[in-house]
């Protein structure tokens, strides 16, 4: 059974993604005690190292972060490894209730709990609203005015057009009233962080008191900002109090309503998931314990699994590192490899030098993206080539019609003559940000670094290390910055994030009307060939501003030894962790 969607995710890989078992101080999590009727446990290796348990915020929203919080959280619905919604009946229920205004009611089912025992009730779907609607907002990222409340990594994109929610009688329902048709209501909402803790510790007296701040707030006005101090203070919790690499004192700030709850951590080495015994409203889990390693590299984690200190691995491979998994097999190792649905690509600011559209273009011609291709994954897919668009994936039906079209054929090949025209005797500094810890991310900075200099540019090393440059995107340290994205490969929720203006994971100010409102518009359509369309559409607007350009589309690596089964891969951001539910001792269960 499928764990729960939680979004969209930038990856690194390895820039987001691994090692070492072991405890750390700082206390437990609550656990209630029931019958074991299940055990064993198993330990999978993980490259980058965890930092959030909050994977929904703009910080929080990396690979690792994500899929601990799929272990350690539930909703009303999961996809699985096909990318098909999966309801989950046992957590609650949601249905559409009317196409005309649309309205979508959501309800809890009754015993359905956090780890501390408070019920998962209308004011955790409350605050998820709020958090996930950008309802209060009054910013205006044009003119730099205003507040955003909730720092959300996901687009609002429908849930911006829905009233303010009516709450039910029950106090275990909410129904969302849509102002206009939506694409992907079935995966819109869901459960996020636990409101009695987010009010606790944004100095409110309960939940009732949060609940009530939020029906009080009005809704923001643009043209009209004014700050609620109140609010801020919970939006400012929300958005950076569940951050930590350690294990907090207060058990409240990790509490699980998943199969799994955290139980230990050593900062950057290791994490420790014990199961979480009172959980019965999904799939029961097989394993007591999963023990987290984070390797920090591919070839540690394959170490791990050679020498049997992981039993599952999911690194993101590389054309130098395939023959690091040759012997695996032979050793008795299931290994596995498979195309994700994201990419890797390199975005350009639209500030400092590049706010000069020629800047950008001149830097673009000087990208050897074919180089790159070759370094990274060459030897892993034949006749690997550059991706040709920022919205389709090769494969997919409009990929070819679409790359014709969007203008992608001026960046094909490094053109440092024309580059050099556009800077016309300039010489800018491009500072690059970077998982340096990622061995893909620093082949690609250091081609792009050789070929950009021949042109005339300065560029300089802003690589930092794999669990803090996630949170530099966004911010003035950088002009140019090297990460992925994978995406569930349900709706199309993910384009308006990364692209619409003042988005929660439009980290470089892109800011076009044009691809504005044909993202609108997307929100929408549920004409799948309409929506292409549009997409087609966006992808040509981005292209044409020097937005930034997609390197390749990645590629997944999965290992497991003989003591596991369960196992399998998913093209999406969790990865193996899909179905964490189902990982089992071979012994317990038929080996796949």
């Amino acid at each position: 059974m499928p764990v729960r969607r939680l979004m969209q995710y930038i990856t690194a890989a390895a820039v987001v993604a691994v090692a070492l078992s072991g405890c750390s101080g700082g206390g437990s999590a609550p656990v209630v005690v029931g019958e074991a009727k299940r055990g064993g446990s198993a330990t999978v290796a993980e490259v980058n190292a965890f930092s959030s348990f909050n994977p929904f915020s703009t910080d929080g929203n990396t690979d690792i972060n994500s899929k601990i919080g799929a272990a350690t959280h539930s909703g009303f619905y999961s996809l699985d490894d096909k990318s098909v919604v999966v309801r989950n009946d046992k957590f609650g229920r949601y249905e559409k209730v009317s196409d005309d205004p649309l309205k979508v009611r959501y309800t809890v089912n009754e015993g359905v709990k956090w780890s501390d025992g408070a019920p998962i009730d209308a004011g955790d779907l409350l605050l998820s609203w709020a958090a996930g609607s950008g309802y209060f907002d009054d910013a205006d990222p044009a003119a730099g005015t205003g507040t955003r409340y909730f720092s959300a990594a996901s687009a609002a994109g429908g849930l911006a057009g829905t009233a303010f929610p009516e709450l039910g009688d029950d106090g275990r329902s909410i129904t969302l009233q849509y102002a206009a048709p939506y694409a992907d209501w079935q995966t819109a909402f869901d459960v996020g962080l636990p409101a009695h803790v987010v009010a606790a510790k944004a100095g409110l007296s309960d939940e009732e008191d949060l609940v009530d701040l939020i029906k009080d707030a009005p809704k923001g006005n643009p043209g009209k900002p004014a700050v609620n101090s109140a609010l801020k203070t919970v939006g400012d919790f929300w958005n950076n109090g569940f951050d930590t690499k350690s294990l907090p004192d207060d058990p409240a700030l990790y509490l699980s309503s998943g199969p799994y709850i955290v139980r230990d951590i050593v900062p950057e080495v290791s994490m420790k998931l014990v199961r979480n015994r009172d959980y019965v409203w999904g799939t029961e889990p097989w394993l007591d314990e999963i023990n987290v390693r984070f390797t920090g590299a591919l070839p540690t984690a394959v170490d791990a699994l050679r020498s049997g200190q992981a039993d599952i691995i999911s690194p993101q491979p590389s054309a130098d590192t395939a023959n690091l998994f040759a012997g695996l097999a032979d050793q008795g190792n299931t290994v596995e490899q498979y195309s994700q649905s994201g990419y890797d690509h390199l975005d350009l600011n639209f500030s400092g030098p590049f706010a000069d559209e020629d800047v950008r273009k001149a830097f673009l011609k000087a990208v050897p993206r074919q180089a790159i291709v070759d370094a990274v994954v060459g030897g892993l897919i034949t006749d690997a080539k550059p991706l040709d668009s920022q919205v389709f994936l090769p494969g997919q039906p409009k990929y070819a019609d679409t790359v014709k079209n969007n203008g992608s054929a001026e960046y094909a090949e490094v053109d440092i003559d024309a580059a050099k025209e556009l800077l016309d005797g300039a010489t800018p500094t491009i500072r690059i940000l970077y998982n340096r810890d990622n061995p893909n991310r620093a082949k690609a900075f250091t081609l792009i670094r050789d070929s950009a200099q021949k042109a005339g540019f300065r560029v300089v090393d802003a690589g930092q290390g794999n669990a803090d440059w996630a949170k530099s995107l966004g911010g003035a340290g950088y002009d140019a910055a090297l990460l992925g994205w994978i995406g569930t490969g349900a709706g199309v929720g993910r384009i308006p994030q990364i692209f619409r203006t003042g988005a929660g994971s439009n980290f470089n100010g892109f800011s076009d009307g044009d691809a504005d409102k044909a993202m609108e518009q997307l929100a929408t359509t549920t004409d799948l060939g309409k929506q292409d369309e549009l997409l087609a559409g966006i992808d040509k607007r981005v292209w044409e501003k020097a937005y930034g350009l997609p390197l390749y589309q990645t590629v997944g690596a999965i290992a497991f030894n003989a003591r596991v089964t369960g196992v399998k891969p998913s093209p999406g951001p969790l990865g193996v962790w899909w179905n964490v539910s189902d990982w089992r001792l071979a012994e317990q269960g038929t080996k796949n």
